[in-house]
């Protein structure tokens, strides 16, 4: 199962549309979406405006796949639970975020080699159905605390 998710800031319908489209063409995956009461109607998937937290992480938990807007929330539960996560940002330019910083978000964690990016809907398309081949898995991983190199460094910088 695919699982699709645009965050509780508000729709990303030109994600819902792409993923909706590319249901159709794959229709032996399942696909659920939390669409966050956008305009463009889903017909092609399970979707939902809002899930409560209880289902969230059972739909996130039991997927193959994420795919998201660029939300910190959704990269972190995706490398928490060891998941692949194919971001795609959320754009100024065209109306989706007061700004790009999750265009920045992305291209940052794309070089660090954290996570899989796609910046147009062909290249959406590309990295799923190389999923489907084998060959998308999660590219980092991060646990529930933090580390205690971290935590020995927050230690220090607060008692000086």
């Amino acid at each position: 199962m695919i699982f699709v998710t645009v965050g509780t800031q508000g729709p990303f319908d030109r994600l819902i549309s792409i993923m909706d489209h590319l249901a159709k063409d794959l229709p032996e995956i399942s696909f659920v979406a939390q669409t966050s009461k956008g305009n463009y109607m889903v017909k092609n998937m399970k979707s939902f405006n809002f899930i409560d937290p209880i289902e969230f992480d059972k739909y996130f938990s039991s997927a193959k796949l994420i795919v998201s807007h660029a939300g910190m929330g959704t990269i972190i539960s995706a490398m928490q639970y060891n998941k692949p996560i194919i971001v795609f940002p959320k754009l100024a330019k065209l109306g989706e975020h007061r700004n790009d910083h999750q265009l920045a978000t992305a291209k940052k964690l794309e070089r660090l080699n954290y996570l899989h990016v796609a910046y147009s809907e062909q290249m959406l398309r590309e990295k799923i159905l190389n999923l489907m081949r084998g060959e998308l898995n999660p590219l980092h991983t991060v646990g529930n605390y933090a580390s205690s190199e971290l935590i020995n460094s927050l230690q220090n910088f607060i008692s000086v």
